[in-house]
């Protein structure tokens, strides 16, 4: 097969973040939206770890253009795995019922990589970066979520989604050059998706009951809402890019996320900052054409 429809260059970034002393894992202005964000952050270090491996096992298998382009995409992903097992260690530190739900992600993408074809696992991560950028495009829509947020924490995640939608592309090529079978796409997207869902649910629960809010009606209503608009995002692009003619090149990007992902420093390893100020949606609009982007130097 072909490959890749497109290449690009893949900085590997190592950004030094620091957290406060007195952190605190309920890290946002939404008690909710931060144990959610917190049970993502628990699934990289055995989800990414597990991407690596399907796609640098089918490295021989490319063009010396696309091999390239994959070891730097693969170099990102473990950075965002080794960024993410430390901020880990304060959400454990904090709430060790947590433990019980790592040890399952843990079992489940171990499963996975011993069980599943070579080909399901390539599609796996192909269909799992997809959902990835879709998480991207929501965040960039609703950066009100930052708000209040604790600025370690929010530039974390800034970074790891803008380096999401940086290497949309990047797995799927993989997909494409070595199998490119929209059914087992498809499958395996779905799959990606069903366990996120579960391990998150499960991860948010474990939160909430330590901190007394597992009966609150209230939690349960703002995660119902913000589940079905993140569902309006990643379903619509998860199956656009299960159809023959698809390529990740054909959506729209993120902005914002990705020209603040410019500013990193690679000599201090360092990026500004994300802002946590009052944002919103429209604020994250008009930003992208002022002189004075958020997180930029001043």
């Amino acid at each position: 097969m072909t490959g890749a429809k497109s290449r690009s260059h893949l900085p590997e970034r190592a950004p030094s973040l620091s957290y406060a002393e007195d952190f605190d894992a309920d890290w946002a202005h939404s008690s909710e939206f931060a144990f959610a964000a917190n049970g993502i952050s628990l699934i990289m270090p055995f989800a990414e770890p597990y991407f690596v491996r399907s796609i640098r096992a089918v490295i021989p298998l490319l063009d010396s253009s696309l091999a390239e382009q994959t070891h730097e995409y693969l170099r990102q992903e473990l950075q965002h795995h080794v960024k993410h097992r430390e901020f880990n260690r304060l959400i454990t530190t904090q709430y060790p019922n947590v433990s019980r739900v790592e040890n399952q992600m843990r079992r489940t993408y171990s499963w996975l990589g011993k069980t599943r074809s070579s080909k399901f696992n390539v599609a796996f991560a192909a269909g799992s970066e997809t959902i990835a950028f879709s998480i991207a495009r929501w965040t960039e829509a609703h950066l009100a979520v930052f708000d209040g947020a604790d600025p370690g924490v929010a530039t974390l995640f800034a970074w790891h989604l803008a380096e999401e939608a940086e290497h949309a592309s990047a797995a799927y090529d993989v997909f494409e050059a070595t199998d490119g079978n929209r059914w087992r796409y498809l499958a395996a997207a779905s799959t990606s998706l069903v366990i996120l869902l579960w391990f998150v649910w499960r991860a948010t629960l474990s939160q909430l009951h330590a901190t007394h809010r597992l009966w609150n009606p209230l939690s349960h209503l703002r995660l119902a809402r913000w589940s079905v608009s993140l569902g309006f995002t990643i379903l619509p692009l998860v199956f656009a890019s299960a159809m023959p003619s698809h390529h990740p090149s054909q959506f729209a990007g993120t902005t914002l996320l990705e020209k603040w992902l410019s500013y990193y420093d690679v000599d201090a390893k360092a990026l500004p900052e994300w802002p946590t100020g009052t944002i919103g949606a429209q604020e994250t609009t008009d930003a992208t054409d002022a002189p004075d982007e958020p997180g930029a130097p001043d």
